[in-house]
């Protein structure tokens, strides 16, 4: 899953940032080989992060799963913020909002959702955290009381009511408080966070402090955090000793949360976020192939224009932002 949304970028304010921002001609030039590959490594390991996780919630908890990914992702993070010379200290006021980040974006996004892939299959995970970008938006607006755009509402409807088709004939089937709405409002709960999270690294970032410092220390108190929760609840700090549950926590902390982090900071500092942004439309496609290939999906009409609201809902919101 991603650290960040394109948003959340938009209002960078370091040095770091500027190179972020790339300039007009740059956003507007044609693709290079080094932009095709950073675009297929973001899409490819995002999308496969959703099954990753289907992967790991089997015999772990939740909690502890996210523990030792974020154990091994965080120290990744230091090592790269040292390796680059980038500030690695900063005031109590800052830590302060680096927890709450922590809380919001690198614990409970990620546990709410690991709880849901326990009652759905991973494709449709990722479906319901692509309607980030919609709340991303309507939550800006909220904040800085300025009503959302026209094309923001409708995108934002278009977004809702594919979310409302895809999922139409699991509860239809099984009724309103079957297995398939608990894992929809716990994804919805998760993709809440997320957003929510978004916003205080938005602020982080118009006050210049550097995104990969600030994720690193996130991620160590997101860490603290889900083992704190762990040991309040009693499950156990164990690892399943199989080859599927290594191999999904080593993608998951290593590709999926630094290299793909890394390839989309560089992504958006090539192309703008407007055109990094666009990715986030392509991770429930990808997701939900392999879905269909590895846990069964099936593929309704409900499911197909669903999709395809999602995906409209997501080009309207992205493409309102402003350069």
């Amino acid at each position: 899953m991603d650290c960040s949304l394109p948003r959340a970028y938009t209002p960078l304010m370091s040095a770091e940032a500027a190179t972020a921002i790339p300039s007009k001609a740059m956003t507007s030039r044609p693709f290079e080989p080094l932009d095709y590959g950073l675009y297929a490594l973001t899409v490819l390991s995002w999308s496969a992060s959703w099954f990753a996780i289907k992967l790991q919630v089997d015999v772990v908890s939740p909690e502890v799963n996210i523990v030792w990914r974020f154990a091994i992702a965080s120290i990744l993070m230091f090592a790269w913020v040292l390796v680059s010379g980038r500030r690695l200290t900063f005031p109590l006021s800052d830590h302060l909002r680096f927890v709450t980040l922590g809380v919001l974006m690198f614990s409970s996004n990620f546990l709410l959702f690991y709880y849901g892939a326990l009652h759905l299959v991973s494709g449709l995970l990722s479906v319901v955290f692509s309607l980030a970008s919609v709340v991303n938006m309507l939550l800006a607006a909220l904040i800085t009381r300025e009503p959302p755009s026209l094309r923001v509402l409708v995108g934002g409807l278009a977004g809702f009511l594919g979310i409302a088709l895809m999922f139409y004939p699991e509860m239809a089937r099984h009724g309103l408080n079957g297995d398939t709405l608990t894992g929809l409002l716990l994804c919805v709960g998760g993709t809440l966070s997320f957003c929510l999270g978004n916003q205080v690294s938005a602020y982080n970032q118009r006050r210049g402090l550097p995104i990969v410092s600030v994720n690193a220390w996130g991620m160590l108190y997101g860490t603290i955090w889900s083992g704190f929760l762990a040991f309040v609840l009693g499950k156990p700090f164990m690892i399943e000793p199989t080859v599927s549950y290594f191999g999904s926590l080593i993608f998951l902390a290593v590709v999926s949360t630094v290299i793909a982090f890394a390839a989309y900071l560089t992504l958006l500092g090539r192309i703008g976020t407007a055109r990094a942004g666009y990715s986030t439309v392509m991770f429930p496609i990808f997701a939900l192939l392999i879905s269909t290939a590895f846990e069964g999906y099936s593929w309704t009409a409900y499911a197909v224009a669903g999709l395809a609201l999602v995906g409209l809902g997501n080009v309207l919101v992205i493409g309102t932002g402003k350069r």
